[in-house]
């Protein structure tokens, strides 16, 4: 994970190399020696870029906010036409535009005017990225003192523990609907991409029956009875949450393929009858002894020869490990419940739950999720 030479474990070169890379003079030295000055520089700025993170996150908040990206889908604009169609003052709007330039997600044209950047280009009309963002806020507040929370470790009083109530409910079935309709709308607007992911790396068309516990508003339902027209569907979550994934897939078209139970899949029966059980976004918002617990009913609902579906963001992945090491680590404390597990860590937990044939699916991009399918054996 570490990138770069590691440092002696102790004694008196460690002493010294670490005085020598924090010294001013060192510093300064390496900045501008030719054959050392490229990586102290890109040391520096992965530095401040650390430091500045949250402003560089407001920035893109305020673009996607203020829909900008949609305000020059038509073409470049100056920066007056594009503070009138914003309302916003001239000076604000002349920042936001050099901000949102620097970060990519605009260009300055040679002619004056703003058009959309390499990075805007991917979030033009992205509902789903600018629900994302709002959320986010709620997680910032939660980390207005980070010692705080690492300290405290698991509280019930969060901004994101009061978002998600389900997690910590002892009761979670008696989540009122307002609550279920808040965080279920949050999960709706990201799950397609995850679908997507999830649907390319394993093919559901093999399976006569799919059975999505926590299922939500039926996003990955959906996604999966257009891949398969013959697959037969069965949404599982909790009754508030339920009622409204019946009513979307229903106004789908999909409900003559379609059984709806609203329940609590940690204390209550799982429905039978299913050889594909998915669990989408599921066992990282809990800990490692209930979600023990699951796979294992999980394992006794299917019929020999029946697969799990784990859809999720995974820690350990090369390449994504700031996702989970750095920001589900975070995220999950913050929420109260929960972990990213690596690839490993699942496989072992599906192992010791019954199941075999474990397969770690390769993904097109594992900074949004990771696929593990896994069999009960015949």
């Amino acid at each position: 994970m570490t990138r770069g030479p590691a440092l002696p474990a102790s004694g008196a070169w460690r002493a010294r190399i670490l005085g020598w890379v924090s010294s001013a003079r060192w510093q300064a030295w390496a900045s501008a020696f030719p054959l050392t000055r490229p990586f102290a520089r890109r040391a520096s700025r992965r530095v401040f870029d650390l430091c500045a993170g949250f402003v560089y996150s407001q920035v893109l908040l305020a673009v996607m906010r203020l829909r900008l990206l949609e305000h020059l889908a038509d073409g470049p604009q100056s920066a007056d036409a594009i503070a009138a169609a914003l309302e916003l003052p001239t000076d604000s709007t002349d920042r936001l535009l050099s901000a949102a330039g620097a970060l990519d997600l605009l260009r300055h044209r040679r002619d004056g005017r703003w058009d959309i950047g390499p990075l805007g280009m991917a979030l033009v009309g992205r509902e789903d990225f600018r629900v994302l963002f709002e959320h986010n806020l709620l997680l910032y507040r939660d980390l207005a003192d980070p010692v705080a929370l690492l300290r405290a470790g698991r509280r019930d009083d969060t901004a994101l523990a009061r978002f998600w109530p389900y997690a910590l409910n002892a009761t979670p079935d008696a989540v009122p609907a307002d609550a279920a309709a808040a965080y279920s709308a949050v999960m709706a607007a990201s799950q397609p991409q995850v679908a997507a992911e999830a649907l390319a790396a394993y093919d559901v068309a093999r399976h006569r029956r799919l059975l999505d516990l926590g299922g939500g508003e039926g996003v990955f339902l959906r996604e999966a009875a257009a891949r398969a027209p013959a697959l037969q569907l069965h949404l599982f979550d909790l009754p508030a949450v339920a009622a409204r994934g019946e009513a979307h897939l229903t106004e789908a078209g999909l409900g003559g393929r379609l059984t709806v139970t609203g329940g609590d899949f940690f204390r209550g029966p799982l429905p039978t009858g299913a050889d594909l059980v998915s669990l989408v976004r599921v066992l990282h918002d809990h800990d490692d002894e209930p979600v023990e617990g699951l796979l294992r009913r999980v394992h006794d609902v299917l019929p020999p020869g029946g697969r799990v579906l784990v859809v999720e963001p995974m820690a350990g992945i090369p390449g994504a490990e700031a996702v989970g090491e750095a920001y589900f680590a975070l995220y999950l404390l913050a929420m109260g419940s929960g972990r990213a597990r690596t690839p490993a860590e699942l496989a072992g937990m599906l192992v010791r739950a019954g199941f075999a044939n474990i397969r770690i699916h390769p993904v097109r991009s594992p900074i949004r999720t990771g696929v593990i399918t896994a069999t009960k054996p015949i």
